[in-house]
C-alpha cells in the first residue's frame, strides 16, 4: 500500500494523521534514535525528515538511522532538490503556491522529477503555503516569497482550493518553526 493511502485510512479512522517533523540540523544521531522510537510507541503515524535550509545534516544517514530505528513511514520534506535521497519511502512534492515565483512553482520540480523516479520514491503532490508568522522565516526567505497575511484565511483558503483543482493531493501550511 502507497503511503499517501496509509495515511488517507489513518485519516478516516482518527481524524488525522500526527506526522512528526525532524530537520537533520536539530539532531544528533544518538538523540534521533531514541527519540524515533519514542515516537513509534507514542501514536505517531509518520516522519517528515528535511528542512528550509540544512548546514550541517546529513539527509540520507538521518534517514538510515530512523529506518534502523523504527518502522514508522519516513516521508521526506525537501528544502531544495539536493534533499531527494534514496531509502525515504515518500516525498512531498512541495508546490510552493502561495507565492508567484515560478521556480518554487514547477522549476526545481523539474530538476526533481527524474531522480524522485530513479529512486522509486512515492511522490504526494503538496501545495506548500506560506502563512505570515510576524517574523521572516527560513523557507519564506530562502524561497523569496511573500506569505499569506495571517488576517487574510480567505486568500489562504482560495490558494488551497485552486490547489485541489490541480489535482495536488495536500496542503501544507507553513508559520515558520521558530
Amino acid at each position: 500500500m502507497k503511503i499517501y493511502d496509509k495515511l488517507l485510512d489513518i485519516t478516516k479512522l482518527k481524524g488525522a494523521a500526527y506526522l512528526v517533523l525532524i530537520d537533520p540540523d536539530k539532531i544528533n544521531d544518538v538523540k534521533l534514535a531514541e527519540f524515533v522510537k519514542y515516537c513509534e510507541l507514542n501514536g505517531v503515524d509518520g516522519l517528515l525528515v528535511g528542512g528550509s535550509l540544512m548546514v550541517n545534516g546529513d539527509l540520507k544517514a538521518t534517514i538510515n538511522i530512523i529506518k534502523k530505528n523504527c518502522s514508522l513511514p519516513v516521508i521526506i520534506f525537501p528544502g531544495s532538490v539536493n534533499q531527494v535521497v534514496p531509502d525515504a519511502d515518500a516525498i512531498l512534492f512541495l508546490s510552493l503556491i502561495s507565492g508567484r515565483n515560478a521556480e518554487h512553482l514547477i522549476g526545481k520540480h523539474v530538476f526533481a522529477a527524474p531522480v524522485i523516479k530513479k529512486y522509486n520514491i512515492e511522490p504526494i503532490s503538496t501545495g506548500y503555503i506560506l502563512i505570515e508568522s510576524g517574523k521572516t522565516t527560513t523557507a519564506e526567505y530562502m524561497s523569496g516569497s511573500k506569505p499569506v497575511p495571517r488576517n487574510k484565511p480567505e486568500i489562504a483558503a482560495s490558494t488551497a482550493l485552486a490547489a485541489e483543482y490541480l489535482g495536488m493531493k495536500l496542503i501544507y501550511l507553513e508559520a515558520g518553526s521558530g
